[in-house]
């Protein structure tokens, strides 16, 4: 079993909903962590969801969360971790277009 560290980034997310990583296939993966930076010089609100492909659900890991202009948040990181499974996803709204850079660091078990 192989154990790979990655990077997913993605920028000028806005009001459309990003992937902003996938688990591959055959795969399982541990979020250890998940940072957003406001990239724009206004407010803006951001929601991070998680797609379970297995359940067919999708849940918030933050709703809405406040992030002033020029700067950043951790959501996933430190002692809290994100287990998701083949082909499960992480997707990213923010409350204004073209306002959020993503980064999202996995730890790939396959």
């Amino acid at each position: 079993m192989a154990n790979v560290f990655k990077n997913s980034m993605v920028s000028g997310v806005g009001t459309t909903g990003v992937v902003a990583y996938t688990t591959p296939t055959a795969t399982t993966t541990t979020i250890i962590g998940v940072s957003v930076a406001n990239i724009n010089s206004n407010n803006i609100s951001v929601s991070v969801m998680a797609r379970d492909s297995s359940e067919n659900k999708t849940v918030y890991l933050v709703k809405d969360a406040l992030i002033t202009p020029n700067s950043s948040t951790v959501l996933v990181g430190g002692e809290q971790k994100v287990v998701l499974e083949a082909n499960d996803f992480l997707s990213v709204t923010s409350s204004l277009a073209s306002s959020v850079d993503v980064i999202v660091s996995a730890l790939e078990l396959s």
